[in-house]
């Protein structure tokens, strides 16, 4: 059931993303109005108005500003920490394994922020959890690329834990959870881009474990200097981001993988 629900979500998500949609729905719309269609008007429209209300509205940073500020990271951080939970996502399989070298994409805050917190927390475990997210998974997981980033920037492999079977967030907290077997009183901080928080806890929650929010990997702010700061193909592929984390939000709630539509603090 679970590999049934993955493989769905990622085909029709690859179907419904929206610059995709939108650039489909103008094509389409741009046809029927060439042959006369007067049809052809609405598609046409949609799909040309949702990139240009990204060029030239906020909305990247509209959508993204409530995911980002809603599990803020604490004021103080705590005196003791039992381990460091650090998400995939950061990696790119296909060029780590193509050139031979760690390949990280826009989220590698995650990884920078886990080596920071485990020199600043020396006690602390660094667990990794993140395998493949492709439908067809082939050569190297993301935890085999984060053990030889980490080795690289010298951690040492006693303090590492990875765990290499996840597929997308349910499955970190669920796999992750059965894997370190937390105890009461621990303290546990979760590292992922601040975007993906509220998902993110919600999952752990739900799994029965009481971990701390640390949010990482910015995109905006309020300050309205932000909101343009990024060039318009990255400013699409934010909102897109920000869409497919509310979608996720919606659809985790609906199968029950998260106890609130917008997990909070």
């Amino acid at each position: 059931m679970e590999t049934a629900l993955f493989i769905v979500s990622k085909l029709a998500w690859g179907l419904l993303r929206p610059n995709t949609l939108a650039l489909v729905l103008a094509v389409l719309g741009l046809v029927l109005v060439w042959r006369g269609r007067r049809a052809g008007r609405w598609p046409l429209l949609l799909g040309l108005g949702w990139y240009g209300a990204v060029f030239a509205l906020p909305v990247s940073a509209l959508l993204l500003l409530p995911l980002e500020e809603r599990f803020p990271r604490p004021a103080q951080a705590p005196a003791e920490v039992t381990g460091i939970v650090v998400l995939g996502g950061a990696v790119e399989q296909a060029l780590t394994e193509v050139h031979g070298i760690p390949a990280l994409n826009g989220a590698a805050e995650r990884m920078t922020e886990a080596v920071a917190l485990a020199r600043r927390f020396p006690a602390a475990r660094v667990v990794f959890t993140g395998g493949s997210a492709a439908v067809l998974p082939g050569g190297p997981t993301e935890a085999d690329t984060a053990r030889r980033l980490f080795a690289d920037l010298g951690l040492p492999p006693a303090r590492l834990t990875f765990e290499e079977e996840s597929r997308n967030t349910h499955e970190n907290a669920v796999l992750t959870h059965r894997l370190v077997a937390p105890r009461a009183g621990e303290t546990w901080l979760l590292v992922t881009s601040a975007s993906h928080m509220p998902r993110a806890m919600g999952v752990f929650r739900a799994a029965g474990w009481d971990v701390t929010a640390w949010p990482v990997n910015y995109n905006t702010g309020r300050d309205p200097g932000l909101w343009y700061a990024w060039p318009f193909p990255t400013r699409l592929n934010q909102a897109e981001w920000a869409l497919r984390e509310y979608v996720g939000l919606a659809a985790y709630r609906a199968l029950g993988r998260t106890g609130a539509l917008f997990p909070g603090p």
